[in-house]
């Protein structure tokens, strides 16, 4: 039996370092709704420097700021244009709906990305009989899609066009920084014409807790009162907040490793008669399959028996992530399992 897993499930079961234990342990802190933790103060500046922004706002989850940033742009009885596999959509509890009061309008996006021509088609001005469009949320790389990027060219169509017709933007970057490197730019370039952004620290990076929103200040001002609504108050913060620091500056540096070793788990699965994998949408981290005449819920299951954790999408899709805590010997390691299971 082994003693240790390998744990392909998600990029959010990372354990902190040994360096950000010790950060963490030696934080100076105060009270963050006071605005007096200088440990979250310094992470919230470095955040808002790295993507070129104005201000940064720490909170607790990639949902959260999310919502509040659907929350800062929009009025109760408006719509939310998304991609219909969005994690904003399929992934965050309604709040959408029950926070901000607004009804989701979603797009089916080839590989999860959306066009100008697409979202145009579906926006709705201010009238007195319908709904009318408050925002569009985009997401970058897209979960569901399997970690797929959508090129900048796409977005400086989608930011012109939402300049003239009014509408504000928000991009959902939980691994934004992953699209960023497998584009071969930076986050700051890739999302500049956003007017509020979100990206986690506690995936790829590999911080334990903690996501970031970023844009202008008189956004994260009022950021901060949606913030408090939501719970999202935490007090003594810098505690995280400086494993948050590390996880800025030293996680970019290695993303490239983790998208190596999802290129080398799909290409062992690929040559399984009973897989379904179109190796073109393995550009980040993720890796998502399907499985025919398989039932995915106990293929994933006997990974289990064999060491390797990864998760099941229903009876036919099975996804797998990489991170920082599996090394590339891991990885070649889970794909023997896989091959054996999937051709077994």
């Amino acid at each position: 039996m082994r003693t240790e897993m390998i744990d392909l499930r998600s990029d959010t079961v990372t354990r902190p370092t040994a360096a950000m234990r010790a950060a963490m342990a030696a934080a100076e802190v105060g009270d963050d709704v006071y605005g007096e933790d200088p440990t979250v103060n310094r992470l919230e500046a470095r955040a808002a420097e790295i993507f070129g922004r104005d201000a940064a706002l720490f909170v607790p989850t990639g949902t959260m700021g999310n919502q509040i940033a659907i929350r800062l742009h929009t009025e109760h009885g408006q719509e939310v244009i998304c991609e219909a596999h969005s994690h904003v959509l399929d992934w965050e509890m309604a709040m959408m709906s029950a926070f901000s009061g607004c009804l989701p309008r979603a797009i089916h996006g080839e590989r999860g990305i959306l066009t100008w021509e697409q979202i145009s088609e579906v926006i709705v001005p201010p009238s007195f009989f319908r709904a009318s469009t408050g925002l569009l949320c985009l997401e970058n790389s897209h979960n569901m899609a399997g970690g797929t990027v959508t090129p900048l060219p796409i977005y400086e169509g989608i930011w012109r066009g939402a300049r003239e017709a009014g509408l504000a933007t928000h991009l959902d970057g939980a691994r934004v920084f992953n699209s960023a490197v497998a584009l071969g730019t930076t986050v700051a370039e890739l999302t500049r014409g956003f007017d509020t952004v979100n990206f986690c620290l506690s995936k790829g990076l590999g911080a334990p807790v903690g996501s970031m929103l970023v844009g202008s200040t008189a956004a994260i001002r009022r950021a901060r009162i949606f913030r408090k609504a939501l719970g999202g108050g935490m007090r003594q913060a810098g505690v995280l907040a400086a494993a948050g620091l590390i996880a800025l500056e030293d996680g970019p540096t290695r993303l490239h490793e983790d998208h190596a070793n999802a290129r080398l788990l799909a290409e062992a699965v690929a040559a399984c008669r009973s897989v379904e994998i179109d190796l073109a949408t393995v550009q980040t981290n993720i890796v998502r399959f399907g499985v025919k005449g398989l039932d995915a819920r106990q293929v994933v299951a006997e990974l289990k028996t064999q060491g390797v954790l990864c998760s099941s999408l229903g009876k036919q899709a099975i996804r797998l992530v990489t991170h920082v805590d599996v090394s590339q010997a891991q990885c070649q390691e889970a794909a023997r399992a896989l091959v054996r299971v999937l051709e077994g």
